[in-house]
């Protein structure tokens, strides 16, 4: 997939996923997006990086964080966007993908911002679009999420500092969720010490051991002593059968509760990608609590997709070459 996602130069072309990116490109993102943090707290929230393109949402399945969120940083860089409506689009007449993407070319777009329930769509769409355009992943299937996993990234870090010693809980739907395999890729790449995947045996995938984690089916023993949680949405929509007995008997073994959170290291701060089930996943008390950063996440998210837009559309290079 690298071979698509960079340039000649070894540069963000798509950002499609994380698995392969090299450690550095990942710090790449994760520095940029925090030149764009000041952005928030100026009087006109804006710079001009991207003024001229135009940015089009393609969300297949529904979203409002995400989609909202790639909607202000586009806007934020100076972009013109569309979001296209895909319930009314000629997509649900019968009109092919490549017919649309081919179409939304002919109109001068430059990047395209992909979600789709099918693993791999945003992939395909790269394949196939024409040269100049960027696609951005936001999310496909149960593949990857890769700006969430950054803005994720992007949190432990600025509240943790160093990755490296760091041990990481994710917790819960492990099977159904782009987040986490996104997730685990950023964070092994970055080195943190130990990730381990929590849940019960139906929602965590065969094999998983094989991208360099821990798996724990007691939540208590594997939130012993982590210093980051990652709660995930038990995501009810992608089951194909009953996995768990009930999402009251879950939140019993797995949702994390402030009992559960004593285990963990005292500096714990819990994570979750949202939107959240309350009294499903987590508490509403350890949501709201001192050691959730959940609402650093969505602000976080911003920042970092700006980032990822200006870097797969050659901004920053050219912003850089512009003070040499």
């Amino acid at each position: 997939m690298n071979s698509i996602q960079l340039d000649p130069q070894g540069r963000l072309k798509h950002f499609l996923g994380i698995e392969g990116l090299r450690r550095s490109l990942l710090l790449e993102i994760l520095d940029t997006a925090t030149s764009f943090l000041s952005v928030e707290a100026q009087v006109v929230k804006k710079v001009p990086l991207l003024r001229g393109k135009t940015i089009v949402n393609l969300f297949f399945e529904p979203s409002t964080r995400t989609r909202t969120t790639f909607e202000l940083a586009a806007k934020r860089l100076s972009a013109d966007v569309l979001n296209f409506n895909i319930s009314t689009s000629s997509t649900s007449k019968g009109e092919t993908l490549l017919d649309m993407l081919h179409n939304l070319e002919a109109m001068n777009c430059d990047l395209f911002i992909v979600r789709h329930e099918a693993g791999g769509a945003a992939h395909f769409m790269a394949q196939h679009v024409a040269p100049h355009i960027s696609i951005i992943n936001a999310g496909d299937g149960r593949h990857e999420h890769p700006t969430q996993a950054m803005l994720d990234m992007y949190t432990i870090r600025q509240y943790k500092g160093d990755f490296t010693p760091l041990k990481v809980a994710i917790v819960g739907d492990v099977l159904h969720s782009r987040v986490a395999r996104s997730d685990i890729h950023a964070l092994t790449t970055l080195g943190v010490a130990e990730v381990r995947v929590v849940g019960p045996t139906t929602l965590i995938p065969k094999g998983i051991e094989t991208l360099g984690v821990k798996v724990f089916h007691r939540l208590k023993e594997g939130l012993k002593a982590v210093d980051v949680i990652i709660m995930l949405r038990l995501q009810r929509e992608r089951m194909d059968s009953a996995l768990i007995p009930s999402a009251h008997e879950y939140f019993q073994y797995y949702g994390l509760t402030e009992a559960a959170l004593t285990v963990a290291h005292p500096q714990a701060i819990v994570m979750h990608p949202g939107p959240i089930n309350r009294g499903v996943e987590i508490d509403s008390p350890v949501a709201n609590g001192n050691r959730s950063v959940i609402l650093a996440q969505v602000s976080n998210g911003i920042a970092v997709r700006m980032a990822v837009m200006a870097m797969t559309l050659g901004a920053i290079m050219e912003k850089k070459e512009t003070h040499v």
